[in-house]
């Protein structure tokens, strides 16, 4: 591993994009952990991965392709290693618990987003990066590249994930 750290002027560039596109790894976080704690221990992590590979990035792509694929790829690694942690833990039941929602303005609709949520959370860890990325608006090209797939391979995995939506939902 290179710990050659970026110039000063390096640290504040990767500091102000990363302030910038902080929502990503919110995001990110947030698809992969449902506790506050793990979803900030992720967060972090995502940082700190980003920051070691800041050295690497190459300003001719696109800062958030790069960033979310690193984020990605952080976070899937972190489910993996849970998974082996957890093997037997039971998981938490949305519809079992009171759901905090201080004005609910659609019951119908904020039942559909809970199921999605439910299903986005289900699906394995490449499904459900591929979710939050078309979720995202992202284009099946920055898809593609965040997540080292073909375009058609994209659009194909998206098109059965839709119909499955479309099925289970």
């Amino acid at each position: 591993m290179d710990t050659t750290m970026p110039p000063a002027h390096d640290r504040a560039a990767f500091t102000r994009l990363l302030q910038d596109h902080h929502g990503i790894v919110a995001t990110v976080a947030a698809s992969y952990c449902r506790d506050p704690d793990d979803r900030a221990d992720l967060a972090q992590d995502i940082a700190v991965h980003l920051w070691r590979a800041w050295p690497k990035y190459d300003p001719a792509k696109t800062f958030s392709t790069w960033m979310y694929r690193i984020a990605l790829n952080v976070a899937i690694s972190a489910v993996r290693s849970a998974t082996v942690r957890h093997r037997h833990a039971v998981p938490f039941d949305e519809t079992l618990h009171d759901l905090a929602d201080p004005a609910p303005h659609d019951p119908q609709a904020e039942q559909q987003v809970r199921a999605l949520h439910r299903f986005i959370h289900a699906q394995a860890p490449l499904d459900r990066a591929l979710l939050l990325l078309y979720l995202d608006d992202r284009s099946h090209r920055d898809i593609a590249d965040i997540l080292g797939l073909s375009e058609t391979n994209v659009a194909t995995k998206i098109s059965r994930l839709r119909q499955r939506i479309r099925t289970e939902l």
